[in-house]
């Protein structure tokens, strides 16, 4: 099957992604995922190319490339086409230099590209792949068994069982906005190896992935199969997310599904965090509005969530017997927070939604930061090399919400 392009430039053609046999009718009917091929240079985009790789991002959230050649500069450079207006990494120009920060300690950024980071697992000895980075470089894959509650056994692991690691959007939260797309090139990684996520939360859900594959869901997906009274709770509502977000959730622990964090009083005092500014603080809708299908995505960052503000019901809706919170609300409890937000979002990582990428060395993946959330999965031995190229930017402007016409709809 080939997804139409009109009009296209010669010799392009777009098709739905190699779907593994445990992905669900709806992610193939939402052509969730495709593969683009007949691109001359991915590092050098003519206009009409960018304008239909950029209108299939949002369309169908992921866009992969398969045997590409891109170097760092060329994919900083179609990173920053999405938004030319953004001028830094994600997470600011310094990175991540927080020592309690929860994200991956292991990332290198590309010395002529900075934007462009090395992230992987194993000794890499490739000059090309670490481009300027010394040789050798140490890169370690992030692992469950250090930031879930609880983890899969020893022995478990030995058998290939695994875990979802952390379900999260790429943003900082905190005073930058989250960025548009984030690209990844793969260039080393072992190949025709499997894993079984486990989600370890009684309802007895597994997922075969290959090793180390990114695994995505669809926020369109994830709001539209919600029951109508958690829709409407969804585009009433906004999130307010932690200042410093990765420092203070730096001693809890994730819950097994990685859609999370479990609720046992061990987050980061505020007081104690890095000095912080109450104008930093970010507050977002759940439902994040689509700029090309007008689709309302369900995007919330479940590990990073502080506290809710729920809208009253819009004048003209009509109050129903199971309606949540009609008169609004400010949610300040924790556990109370996580638990609202986790039985919306925990529909949508259900095993038949699912599209992970099975990654092959010179593969390059898009995604709609906006639109999806991910997660990596795996276990990686010592000795196993992986080698990726990662490049997002923080955004020149803010997510947009839901319309007046969308709550009225929803509500």
């Amino acid at each position: 099957m080939t997804v139409a392009l009109a009009p296209a430039p010669a010799g392009l053609s777009v098709r739905p992604v190699p779907y593994a046999p445990s992905v669900g009718k709806r992610p193939r009917q939402e052509a969730f995922g495709v593969v683009v091929d007949g691109i001359k240079d991915i590092n050098k985009l003519t206009d009409d190319e960018f304008a239909i790789i950029e209108n299939l991002l949002y369309r169908h959230g992921v866009v992969v490339f398969e045997d590409v050649d891109v170097t760092p500069a060329g994919q900083h450079a179609l990173t920053n086409a999405f938004d030319p207006a953004a001028q830094e990494y994600g997470h600011g120009k310094v990175g991540r230099p927080e020592a309690a920060s929860i994200l991956h300690p292991d990332l290198r950024n590309i010395p002529a590209q900075p934007a462009v980071q090395l992230i992987g697992n194993g000794l890499v000895t490739d000059d090309h792949v670490l481009q300027g980075l010394v040789n050798p470089c140490k890169l370690k894959h992030p692992s469950h068994q250090s930031f879930h509650k609880t983890q899969i056994s020893a022995e478990d692991s030995a058998k290939g069982f695994t875990r979802f690691y952390r379900w999260h959007i790429d943003a900082a939260l905190y005073e930058r906005e989250a960025p548009k797309v984030t690209t990844l090139y793969g260039l080393q990684m072992p190949t025709a190896k499997k894993n079984i996520v486990r989600y370890d939360d009684g309802t007895g859900d597994e997922l075969e992935v290959p090793l180390g594959g990114t695994a995505f869901v669809s926020g369109k997906v994830m709001f539209d199969i919600l029951p109508a009274p958690l829709k409407s709770l969804a585009v009433r509502t906004r999130v307010q997310y932690a200042p410093h977000p990765y420092v203070w959730m730096g001693s809890a622990k994730a819950k097994s599904t990685g859609l999370g964090m479990v609720s046992d009083g061990t987050e980061m005092s505020l007081d104690d965090l890095p000095p912080w500014e109450e104008k930093h603080v970010k507050t977002l809708p759940v439902c994040w509005k689509n700029p090309v299908t007008g689709h309302l995505h369900l995007q919330v960052h479940p590990s990073a969530v502080h506290e809710l503000f729920i809208d009253p019901l819009p004048v003209g809706a009509r109050r129903q017997p199971d309606t949540l919170y009609p008169d609004g609300a400010h949610l300040t409890n924790l556990k109370e927070v996580r638990e609202l937000i986790y039985s919306m979002q925990r529909p949508g990582i259900a095993p038949e939604l699912v599209y992970t990428v099975d990654w092959k060395p010179r593969q390059l993946a898009l995604f709609h930061n906006r639109g999806t959330l991910h997660s990596i999965t795996g276990a990686f031995a010592e000795d196993e090399v992986r080698a990726f190229w990662q490049c997002n930017q923080a955004a020149s402007v803010p997510v947009v919400g839901p319309s007046e016409e969308d709550v009225l709809e929803f509500a």
